[in-house]
């Protein structure tokens, strides 16, 4: 059976969250535009830095929760990536729409709002209230991925 548009680039997003070298949680994003994907992006590590899993996760050894203290993490996220790689290429990302396996954290959500998301389609959520206030706030829709959509 054919899969919806949500359906196929949400299995999308959770084969590129493979490609993360978080040892704490794999994510993966995409920015689609008029059905096409303009950029995807993982979290880990920028280009040239030796992976967590070489060197530890600070994060873990501080014990700090998850959706606190971004600042103490090595990588970026994958929605930081999807919007560099974006930029990197040329690519106007103004009214795209962000599948992601994850609800953004508010660092994210504060660039996906300048960068002009229109609307984020995630699969699961993520601790962080002054995200979603944001977002709202901006007139970001955000929709909780059902297994069902357009």
């Amino acid at each position: 059976m054919r899969p919806t548009w949500d359906e196929y680039f949400m299995q999308i997003t959770q084969l590129v969250a493979t490609r993360s070298t978080c040892l704490r949680r794999q994510v993966g994003a995409l920015l689609v535009k008029d059905r096409n994907i303009l950029a995807t992006g993982y979290n880990g590590v920028p280009s040239g830095i030796r992976h967590c899993e070489e060197v530890g996760c600070l994060r873990e050894q501080l014990k700090v929760p998850s959706g606190e203290r971004h600042e103490l993490c090595r990588g970026l996220h994958a929605e930081q990536n999807a919007i560099i790689q974006a930029a990197r290429h040329g690519i106007n990302i103004q009214g795209a729409k962000l599948y992601c396996t994850d609800s953004p954290c508010s660092i994210c959500s504060k660039m996906l709002i300048n960068a002009g998301i229109e609307q984020i389609v995630y699969g699961r959520g993520y601790a962080d209230d002054l995200a979603r206030e944001m977002l709202a706030e901006a007139g970001v829709e955000t929709r909780l991925y059902n297994g069902e959509g357009a």
